[in-house]
């Protein structure tokens, strides 16, 4: 079968910058951020120094899960499921038996149900049970939120996880994107979730030292680490062609990948890695670099990242790496892990389908080691005809997802 165009119809997101798409675009398109104080239940004894996150609030599962059921959902599987049934409103897609049967899910997440299996480890060590809830390993599988969109939306194609650290949904989006291109599925709900909040994970964090003592300001001189974030962000892929005979609205047009290792090091990124995935995912959509007119960065706040993304950039794209927009909605919505590229693909989509390009938020004082156009603070009105939405994650994983925009 020939390769055929792939279509994004469909959105999905919870965040901290809101429940739903129209509340986390109104927030990525005013440059507001959703980082606040960390909210976190305590065990005795046990201090966490990490003072600010973007977390979800305002999330009643017993909204979206009735009779019992939210109790056998993790919290990234309840917003790997929410998500998926807004993507799929969206879409207004009504599939037939036959599509049902050839419908992928591909989702990215990195820890899993960590919830749950803390609660079992408090019931085990901190109450001494002796035992743990029955379904602790279902709800603390990765795949689970997979599983459970599969299950809710009677979709019985492909069905798979993907865990590639911070990398995970931009694999998972491009993994989705091929499946469809290539014709062994003719719909793919992809993207990724990650509720990472608890006590040992924050622990875990706060011993890496790369976590902001305030805020998150990536590419800003004065930057001091990453703020953790939590979310789960969806999309819905069809053949272009099927988008366009069903009348069906389309954001964007996904039209590569590239995927690298840099086989380096575990936790200190290279140039080469990212700079090989961005053209990578170039030369698989066909696509000049004249035609990027913007980038979301990985853009962590960290040290380590900011300057080597921006070479990366610069190595990749030469001489009009100066003509791009480049930003890191991490400043907004946080550094949510497995699900950060869903989140990103999300606002670079929405970025080319509204001619709107998100800023970076609270960005200060320019650093010369980051000399891009990181359209700091403010949104940007600007119609671009290409955009890349980069991940870059521990252990050298880089996945990089090129879209189009789509002429109203």
């Amino acid at each position: 079968m020939a390769s055929r165009r792939v279509a994004v119809t469909g959105l999905g997101i919870i965040s901290a910058l809101g429940l739903d798409l129209a509340e986390n675009w109104k927030a990525l398109a005013e440059g507001h951020s959703g980082i606040g104080p960390l909210q976190i239940a305590s065990i005795a004894g046990v201090e966490v120094k990490i003072p600010n996150a973007a977390q979800v609030r305002g999330f009643d599962p017993l909204k979206h899960f009735q009779g019992g059921k939210d109790a056998q959902l993790d919290r990234f599987a309840q917003f790997s499921v929410v998500a998926a049934r807004e993507a799929f409103r969206d879409s207004g897609v009504s599939p037939s038996p036959e599509l049902r049967q050839r419908s992928a899910i591909v989702c990215g997440c990195s820890v899993g149900g960590q919830a749950s299996i803390e609660a079992g480890f408090e019931d085990l060590w901190v109450e001494k049970r002796g035992r743990v809830h029955p379904l602790t390993i279902p709800k603390t599988m990765a795949n689970a939120g997979a599983s459970h969109i599969s299950m809710d939306l009677g979709l019985a194609g492909p069905v798979y996880t993907v865990s590639t650290a911070c990398s995970s949904a931009n694999h998972a989006i491009g993994q989705a994107f091929r499946l469809v291109r290539d014709g062994e599925a003719d719909l793919a709900i992809t993207g990724g979730a990650e509720a990472n909040f608890t006590l040992g994970m924050l622990k875990a964090w706060e011993a890496m030292r790369v976590i902001a003592p305030d805020t998150c300001r990536p590419f800003s001189k004065d930057r001091r680490g990453m703020i953790l974030g939590e979310g789960g962000g969806m999309m819905i892929l069809e053949p272009f062609e099927a988008a366009i005979a069903r009348g069906a609205k389309i954001y964007a047009e996904v039209c590569g990948m590239g995927m690298t290792s840099d086989a380096h090091h575990l936790t200190q990124p290279t140039v080469d890695g990212p700079a090989r995935a961005m053209r990578g995912a170039l030369r698989e959509a066909g696509m000049a670099p004249e035609e990027v007119g913007y980038i979301n960065a990985h853009g962590t706040g960290t040290a380590g990242n900011d300057p080597v993304e921006t070479k990366a950039i610069r190595e990749a794209f030469g001489a009009h790496a100066d003509k791009l927009a480049v930003s890191s909605t991490k400043s907004m919505h946080g550094h949510a892990l497995g699900a950060a590229g869903a989140l990103e693909a999300i606002a670079t989509i929405m970025a080319l389908h509204q001619g709107i390009l998100p800023p970076t938020a609270n960005f200060t004082v320019a650093d010369p080691e980051c000399d891009l156009d990181y359209i700091p603070n403010q949104a940007r009105a600007q119609r671009v005809g290409a955009a890349l939405s980069n991940s870059f994650a521990f252990g050298g994983l880089n996945a990089v997802v090129a879209f189009r925009a789509v002429k109203p």
